[in-house]
This record gives structure tokens, sequence and C-alpha cells, in this order.
């Protein structure tokens, strides 16, 4: 397929006639347009319908794997440039890995860092975005820096820099999306080339033909100039497994069979150390045949030593799994939660879908999870009990041991724990099971911030919208030193998480801080609040909490 791409057009202010320079193994559908100095680095992918015109500001760069998606417009007024990281000059500057999806607008002078996400019909404009930032869509970035790592929610307007500087932190679950994404964009760019290429498409048109009368599948996918094949893998499967070899990511496997499954009592396969992608599908082909009948499952290690984009490619019945998509789990109207992951049921309905949540947040952040439980009689002199450790990194396995801990202790107070190892103090406290009743909502809890202290105050603030538990959150906050912040989001966003910040509250006592979340609870009746605590020391948060609900 032919790329479109010209000269720069001469003008007043430029006449060098630059071409644009694209690497061998990038793909630039022919119904993009590509004009002047555009510099585009090794397996990217250029969708159909993008215009790239580096015909007013130039030159412009896109790193390598980063994926343009159709309707992108990226263009660069004549004056203003960036620093790339070259240390060179660019009217626009877009890094590795990074995702500039639908019809959104990049416009120069402008630097987009490695690893980052620009949503949906989003605007960058003389503006810097850094490393493994996350835009959602409709969003305005204007004028400003984004520090590295930041989420900015759909529909935000970031045009002064003090609203850039209180953005979000990205979670760790918005960045397995984004990797998905860049994965899923890599396995379109080998197709693009493949259909192009008659020497790679005759090869699978004839497969096609032969299987059709046994109506199977053959999987076929490139590697750069040498074909990789699999008969037992799915093609998303593969390109999975593309995508952590070239992250740098460390590969390892699992199996279990039906019984252990239900309990989380997976057994490691054979370390996979593979230098190429043929290696590492042959030594997980291995797997599956040596645990055929099984579950397997397949994840990524990144430095630190955590699991990434953990996926069950075999189930018990032979079917293979494509990967997950990554998308969060919305809370279900009996209050109940059904985890999407591993296709099977994570709670008995105990559990509420913010709980599940919390789970999730703080295995991601890496933290240890802990339970307690005290009677009615103890719990006014905070005599609480330690359940049984839990020493998992699953959500579905501390999920199951929580309710656990609920069933044993039925008719007490039973609270989740969050626990900091390196720091060796607690993150969250939440009480989750209340005596007279089962597990109470995000909106109940209880936190502490000082090692496990309960701060105290001699004049107790009193607030008529918030309820008693979620008072002792805001003064043990403000004692611990903790800023202070607002959240809100209607019901339609809320199932994606694209919440807006509302700022940091400045309160100089407890009373000026109720004052100020009562007016946020009365300005966003109707919508989904919450509670946001912050160590600007650490510079992360140390409490989420829903305060109000629709």
């Amino acid at each position: 397929m032919a790329v479109s791409s010209t000269v720069a057009p001469p003008t007043p202010w430029s006449r060098n006639l630059a071409e644009p320079t694209i690497h061998d193994s990038s793909f630039v559908h022919s119904f993009s347009k590509v004009i002047g100095d555009v510099r585009i680095g090794a397996n990217v992918i250029v969708a159909p319908g993008t215009s790239i015109r580096a015909d007013e500001g130039t030159p412009f760069f896109i790193g390598e794997n980063t994926n343009i998606q159709d309707g992108v417009v990226i263009h660069g007024l004549e004056q203003g440039r960036v620093i790339g990281d070259d240390q060179a000059e660019y009217s626009v500057w877009i890094g590795k890995n990074a995702s500039i999806t639908h019809m959104a607008l990049i416009h120069g002078p402008a630097y987009v860092g490695d690893n980052s996400f620009i949503g949906f019909r989003s605007t960058v404009f003389n503006a810097r975005v850094g490393a493994g930032c996350i835009v959602m869509m409709h969003a305005l970035i204007q004028d400003v820096e984004i520090p590295p790592g930041k989420y900015v929610p759909s529909g935000a307007i970031i045009t002064n820099q003090q609203q850039a500087d209180r953005l979000p932190d990205v979670q760790a679950r918005d960045q397995e999306f984004t990797h998905h994404v860049v994965g899923i964009n890599q396995a379109l760019r080998a197709g693009y080339l493949c259909v192009a290429d008659s020497k790679c498409i005759a090869p699978i048109r004839d497969e096609i033909k032969k299987s059709s009368t046994r109506n199977g599948i053959t999987v076929l996918e490139l590697e750069r100039s040498s074909e990789v094949a699999s008969g037992s893998l799915s093609a998303e499967t593969i390109e999975q497994l593309r995508y952590l070899l070239q992250q740098g990511y460390r590969i390892g496997t699992e199996h279990v069979d039906q019984r252990r499954f239900r309990t989380g009592s997976w057994t490691s396969c054979q370390p996979i150390d593979a230098r190429s992608l043929g290696e590492a599908i042959a030594a997980l082909e291995g797997c599956l045949a040596d645990h055929a009948g099984e579950y397997v499952r397949l994840f990524g290690i990144d430095n630190g030593r955590r699991r990434v984009l953990e996926t069950i490619i075999q189930r018990p019945d032979g079917t293979v799994a494509a990967p997950a998509t990554f998308k969060a789990p919305a809370a279900q109207s009996n209050g109940s939660y059904k985890a999407s992951t591993n296709g099977h049921g994570a709670s008995n309905g105990r559990i509420s879908a913010e709980t599940v949540e919390q789970i999730s947040q703080l295995l991601a952040g890496g933290y240890k999870i802990g339970t307690e439980h005290v009677d009615e009689r103890r719990f006014r002199t905070g005599s609480w009990q330690s359940c049984q450790p839990i020493n998992s990194i699953s959500t579905n396995e501390v999920i199951a041991a929580l309710e656990d801990c609920i069933n044993n202790h039925q008719g007490e107070y039973v609270r989740l724990i969050g626990i900091d190892t390196k720091a060796k103090r607690r993150v969250l406290e939440s009480i989750i099971q209340r005596p007279n009743g089962p597990a109470q909502p995000a909106s109940s809890q209880k936190s502490s911030f000082s090692g496990g202290a309960t701060a105290t105050a001699t004049a107790p603030a009193t607030s008529t919208r918030l309820s008693g538990e979620v008072v002792e959150q805001l003064r043990q906050l403000i004692a611990a030193g903790n800023k202070i912040s607002i959240e809100h989001v209607d019901q339609r966003r809320f199932r994606t998480g694209s919440w807006t910040s509302t700022g940091t509250i400045q309160a100089n006592s407890e009373r000026e801080a109720i004052a100020a979340i009562e007016a946020n609870l009365a300005e966003y009746a109707g919508e989904y609040v919450r509670l946001i605590g912050i160590d600007p020391k650490a510079k992360r948060r140390v409490l989420e909490t829903i305060i109000q609900r629709p």
C-alpha cells in the first residue's frame, strides 16, 4: 500500500522542500497524509484519515511503537518550539509507546512524552504532557506543563499550571489499559503490512481455505521480517507476548487444576527465559501441552517484581481465551460484585463494589492487606484482633479471605487494613461490617493515617450532611497534615472512573473543611462525590472514599 506523503510546500517562512522520513517497519495508511519534515520511528502505525502536516510549524518527531489513530490531526504554529528528548528543537514531539487516539488534535508547539495516552477528541496545544500521563476523552490541555504520571479526566479543561499540578496520579489499572491499546495497534500494524504483501497474505488465504471444512482458525502473525506461527495460541496472546518482550518485562506462566482453581492455588510452569518471540511462543506452548485439561495463565513481571497483564490463556475445556480488556468493574445494581477478570465471580455479595475497588487499588499500589475484628463491647476501647493473615496479591483470593473473616465473626465489627510494608505504617482502615448489618459502603469508612493512632479533638465539629465516620476521617487527615480535596462524577462517567477534581480545599480548621465539603455536596447533588486525602510530602493519595451517591 503506497504511503501518501509529500514535501513541505514552499512558503514565505520555509523553502526547504523537506520530505517525511518514515521507518521501513512503520505503517502509514494511504488514506492519511504526511507532509514535510516528519520523522517517524520504527513500528509506528498511522491509521486511516490522519493528517500530519509539518508545513507551518516544523519539524515533527514520532517515536517508535507509537500509534496515531483515525482522524488525528498533528499540526504546528510557525512560531514556538519544544525541546525533544534528544535536546533538539521541534514543533511537535511525540515520544515512544504513545497512543494518540481517534480525532485527537496535537497542535505545536506541543510535547507528548513516552508511554502517554491522549484520549478521543482531546486537544494538546502549546503544552507539555509528561511521560506516562493519561489524558481521557474530550479534554483540553493548553499553556501548561503536565507533570509525568498524571491522570486528566474526561472533559477536563487544564489551562493554568495550578490545575495541572493538582491532577491525580495514574493508577495501575489505567496503565494496563494503555499497554493494551499499544499492543492492539501493534497487531494492527503487522496486519496492515501483511495485507499489502502478497507473500504474507497468500499463505493465510490458503490456510483459511484448508481449515474451513473443520471450522478452525489458523493464527499467523508477522514478527518484522520473519513469520511466527502458533497452532495453539490466539493472535491476541502472541501480540501480548510481543509487547511484554518489547517493554522489557519478564514472562511467567502458572497452571492449576479445576479443584484448586477456586482456592487460587496456582503453580508456576518452567521459567520462560526467551530472547525472541519465537522462543517465548515455544515455551508457552510447552506449558499448555504439559497441562492440558487445566487452567493456564500468562503474565509479565516488571522491574519492581509486580505483575502486569495477567491473563488466563487456557481453560480445562480447551478454550483459549483472548487477553482481558482491562475495563474497570462497575458496581452492580444489587450491591454485589462479579469480577470480569478471568471470567469467574469474585464475591458472594457480602463485599461491596467499593470495597472490591479499594482492594484492587491497594494491591496495585504494592500494599499488603489485612483484616481485623472486634465485638461491640471492645469496639469502644479499640481492642481489635487480627483475622488470618492474607499473603496474596490476587484480588479474588483477598476477597475470599475477607469473606471468611466476615463469616467467622458475624455480629462483630470487621475492618479492612492497607499496610505500607516499606514505611511500616497503615494507609487505610475501612470498616466493612457492623454488628447490625452487612458490609458497609465506602461512604461510612473509618481510616487512620498516622500508624494506626486515632486523632482526637477537644471540640469536635458536627455536620448535618456528613456521617460521623466521615467527620472522623476528616479530623484525622487534618491532624496528620494531609491535604484535602473533593472529586465528583455523574452516573454515566462513574463506570469509566472519569472523576473531576474541584481542587484542594483551603481550610484552617475542621469546621471550615466541613463547610467546604458540604458546599460541594450541595453543588453536585445527584452525582457521586468522594473525599480525597493527599500526603503532600510523598505526593500520593492516602484516602479515597465516596461520601455521596446519586
